[in-house]
């Protein structure tokens, strides 16, 4: 597993709080970590001031001067005053990432289009692109014209602005031109087709949809600070990041969370990867389309039978409760099996979860273990569209956050 996957350590201690160092650790092995600590908690919480950094983070005073003062020369954080103080004194500077200077290349291969984006150190975004996808291209057809987007879109950064890490989510399935689903994970072959665009530039990490936007709800969602969820993303196909223990699994090949092709029901319709009746058939875009009278499946079809049934239109709504039915009935076994803290729901599964949202619990309270039930929490993802590009920057911005002043250049 890439270190880059893996969320909080399998202790599910916080990130903010640097790690205790081996006995036989050296001090500049220390220092690296205390700087990576420091440096990764204005990443995730934004701005925050000297004083807060020590009390959060345990360090002593003079330690978190010092760390700040060298974030500072390299170019990673701003030190200034507070623009308003309550106290008497002098006041505590504020460390701010440098969200404009400091970048990573966030990249998304999905079934209908492709999109590029710079997001800045703190997770904002400074810069998006993005270009229809020929549906049935292989995931290596899409780095020429992603390189295409990123060139344009780093014309607009500013002269001192570097790009420290860059990463590709890439939808775990596709549908090629027979109609058939092929698994199209990240493979070695993509990685090399980037190196190849950008060869003077960070090599780049690809990582499934559905893992990443798991990854970016953690750290900046629904479920941050969660250790144990599953995120599921509605589609044309339906598949799920899962984080057991702050860890997210990714199985032999990296090719687990393919909930989609549970068979839930045996004499159900016939399934794009060869089987009948996989959960799939039963919630994802073509099935609400199906029970709506829609024929064709497209995101702007979807969206408009969603818009349909909460304006009330009877086959549409019925078609809601439908695919939240069978929806609650899935979670349900995903609960049994995972005991997770939080499922949150993503792409078209998130209006879904939203409309039928009474549907999906009730089946939750009939099917899933007491033991598992009582304390779930079911949420609607927060970044919407954005997880997957704010995941992929965190998986490019790992190595900076692992090792500051290894991971840039100077100012």
């Amino acid at each position: 597993m890439h270190p880059a996957l893996s969320g909080l350590p399998p202790t599910g201690r916080s990130p903010d709080v640097p790690a205790p160092p081996a006995p036989a650790a050296n001090q500049e092995e220390v220092r690296r970590q205390n700087l990576g600590a420091v440096l990764r908690h204005v990443h995730v919480h934004g701005p925050t001031s000297r004083a807060e950094l020590t009390a959060r983070l345990g360090l002593n005073r003079s330690t978190i001067r010092a760390l700040a003062a060298d974030l500072a020369a390299a170019g990673l954080v701003t030190e200034k005053a507070p623009t308003t103080t309550r106290r008497a004194g002098r006041p505590s500077l504020v460390v701010s990432p440098r969200s404009t200077r400091v970048y990573a290349r966030a990249m998304t291969i999905e079934p209908d289009r492709l999109r590029a984006a710079r997001v800045g150190l703190g997770g904002r975004v400074l810069d998006l692109r993005e270009v229809e996808h020929p549906r049935g291209s292989c995931p290596a057809d899409a780095v020429r014209p992603l390189s295409w987007l990123i060139r344009d879109m780093e014309r607009t950064a500013g002269p001192d602005a570097i790009c420290v890490g860059a990463a590709v989510a890439v939808t775990d399935t596709t549908h090629g031109r027979d109609g058939r689903i092929r698994i199209a994970g990240p493979d070695d072959a993509l990685r090399v087709a980037f190196d190849a665009e950008f060869p003077s530039g960070p090599p780049v990490v690809a990582g499934d949809m559905a893992d990443i936007a798991a990854l970016a709800e953690q750290v900046r969602g629904v479920a941050a600070g969660v250790d144990d969820l599953v995120y599921l993303h509605g589609g044309p196909g339906v598949s799920a990041g899962i984080i057991i223990g702050g860890r997210l699994v990714r199985g032999h090949g990296g090719h687990s969370g393919k909930v989609g092709h549970m068979v839930v029901n045996p004499h159900g319709h016939p399934c794009r990867c060869g089987s009948r009746g996989c959960w799939e058939t039963e919630i994802g875009d073509a099935a609400l389309l199906r029970h709506a009278g829609r024929d064709q499946e497209s995101p702007d079809t979807v969206a408009e039978v969603l818009r349909a049934a909460a304006d009330g239109e009877p086959a549409a709504r019925a078609a809601v409760e439908q695919v939240a039915d069978w929806l609650g009935f899935g979670v349900a076994n995903l609960v049994n099996v995972v005991n997770p803290d939080t499922v949150v729901f993503g792409g078209s599964l998130r209006e879904v979860y939203l409309a039928g949202a009474e549907t999906v619990h009730r089946r939750l309270d009939e099917l899933a273990l007491p033991a598992s039930r009582e304390q779930v929490q079911l949420r609607p993802a927060a970044l919407g569209g954005t997880a997957a590009l704010v995941g992929a920057a965190e998986l490019a911005f790992a190595h900076l956050l692992a090792d500051p002043l290894g991971g840039a250049a100077p100012a």
